[in-house]
């Protein structure tokens, strides 16, 4: 019976590991293109649809390729390379799934440089703290 408890607290744990990286990924996410809205004049307490037009296409990106690409299991948050590998392929994906989705859903027609600008952005700070995470986690082990 002790060893029924042991396996329930390790798949809790999962839970709540896959809950934070998804809520750290999905908040530096959120937060980078938030920055950009400010950084363009749009105030997203004065325009919240404007600010969710923005955000929800790389949100929805990110959570579809990350899933689908496996960023969430444990062994991609047990390696600092793996993380790293991993997180960039479902950071190149999701982020062209977001601009298709903003294109299409809501006809931006954003200049040229947005695309490197989100691509490399939203990759730098989702390298460096999924990449922070797994070396933490690896020190911790």
């Amino acid at each position: 019976m002790d060893s029924a408890v042991r396996t329930d607290d390790r798949s809790h744990a999962l839970d709540r590991e896959t809950l934070l990286l998804g809520a750290g990924d999905v908040g530096l996410v959120g937060g980078f293109v938030l920055v950009g809205q400010l950084s363009h004049d749009v105030n997203p307490i004065e325009q919240p649809l404007t600010s969710l037009e923005a955000l929800a296409p790389f949100v929805i990106g990110w959570l579809v390729v990350a899933a689908i690409a496996g960023v969430y299991s444990r062994s991609v948050s047990a390696s600092v390379t793996r993380a790293a590998r991993m997180t960039t392929v479902a950071w190149l994906g999701a982020a062209n799934v977001g601009l298709l989705l903003r294109q299409s859903l809501f006809g931006d027609t954003a200049a040229w440089p947005f695309p490197l600008v989100i691509t490399g952005f939203g990759l730098l700070l989702l390298i460096g703290w999924r990449v922070g995470y797994a070396a933490l986690r690896g020190r911790a082990s």
